[in-house]
């Protein structure tokens, strides 16, 4: 039998397909996309945090206003929309975790957290409950069917590839999750909502942290983790006490702005980079841009979906969601791995993900990790 559009042996009359709609454009879409092409769509919003918290906070997501625009949306396609409250999971594993890892010295990427876990985890086993044969989402990725199964690949549009994010995704959930958006750029996708005469055409794109007001993720840190905001010292590589901080929680290793360090007495002048944050004796530690650079890494919560393999591997790397990719080698240690660096590598932030893809095209997604604490 001929497979369909989303790559399954039934027609697509026959498939029920389970969309995670956000309140957004992209998900929205998403949403249009399958039941323009005639299948049993279903439409879940996961409310994640309290309604309060988002009422007349542009570019959230996940409540308030959001969930209201999803159920528009699902009404004017005419699909089924049901609301999940998993704003106790979400705090637990997600907004727990991130005030964790800021109080360890720790710059985390709450997103991750919420794919691999609420997302791409207690979702997807409720759209099985559901009697969906898969989920879809509006993430920018491509889902390729490789010799071995199906490959996670980079978005096509560049600018709005979301495959760091995504590194998580197990085979498992390759199996059952659809990108239908993957080969779109934006632009494309704005067009396509008009076309479908969907209210949120011209909704902003979320940017902040979705619990996060304002970018203010210090006062939410604060709120779940007081001692993460305790003052201390700012010092240089040597130990001299070069000014004060008010919480480690504001700082990341690599950052050179809000120092406020001014003239310093006994030391150089020269521009002064947050190499180091000691969490136990509240020190940020500073010191010239030199001091950063790293030649290898390493890394644990590991997971992998590229080839097996035994010893390195050559690979390209991004440490940062935004950052172009960087030859490297890999080579797993168990649960965990090492990444050696063809160039050193500045402004390696501990909590960070590691995110690996293929040597010869930087396409797909071989798996990653996080960020270990330098010793």
């Amino acid at each position: 039998m001929t497979r369909n559009s989303l790559d399954l042996e039934k027609a697509p009359g026959d498939t029920r397909v389970v969309v995670a709609m956000s309140g957004g454009v992209d998900s929205s879409v998403t949403a249009a996309l399958l039941k323009d092409q005639g299948y049993d769509v279903v439409g879940v919003t996961l409310q994640l945090y309290d309604h309060g918290v988002a009422v007349g906070k542009a570019g959230a997501c996940c409540a308030g206003q959001d969930i209201r625009d999803a159920r528009q949306v699902a009404d004017r396609l005419g699909i089924p929309h049901y609301v999940l409250d998993y704003e106790n999971r979400f705090r637990n594993e997600v907004m727990e975790s991130f005030a964790d890892a800021y109080a360890r010295g720790e710059t985390p990427v709450p997103c991750i957290a919420c794919n691999r876990t609420v997302k791409f985890r207690d979702l997807l086993k409720t759209a099985r409950e559901l009697g969906a044969e898969a989920l879809a989402t509006g993430h920018y990725v491509r889902r390729v069917a490789g010799e071995g199964g199906p490959e996670l690949h980079r978005g096509a549009d560049p600018a709005r590839d979301q495959s760091y994010f995504l590194f998580g995704t197990t085979r498992e959930q390759l199996n059952f999750l659809r990108f239908p958006l993957g080969d779109l750029p934006k632009s494309e996708t704005r067009a396509l909502a008009e076309r479908f005469d969907l209210a949120v055409a011209d909704k902003p794109d979320s940017q902040d942290i979705c619990f996060v007001p304002n970018g203010d993720y210090a006062s939410v840190v604060q709120k779940l983790r007081p001692e993460a905001v305790e003052p201390g010292e700012i010092v240089d590589m040597a130990g001299r006490v070069v000014g004060r901080h008010e919480g480690i929680v504001r700082f990341t290793v690599g950052q050179r702005r809000g120092l406020a360090l001014g003239g310093r007495e006994g030391t150089d002048n020269d521009p002064l980079y947050v190499v180091r944050l000691e969490p136990a004796t509240r020190r940020v530690v500073v010191g010239p841009r030199s001091a950063l650079g790293r030649d290898e890494i390493a890394l644990y919560d590991v997971n992998w979906i590229g080839p097996v393999m035994t010893g390195a591997l050559d690979v390209q790397v991004r440490v940062r969601s935004s950052q172009t990719l960087r030859p490297a080698a890999i080579e797993l240690t168990g649960a965990g791995a090492v990444v050696r660096f063809a160039e050193p590598e500045v402004g390696v932030s501990p909590g960070q993900a590691c995110v690996v893809y293929d040597s010869a095209t930087g396409s797909r997604v071989l798996g990653g990790g996080f960020i270990k604490r330098f010793e």
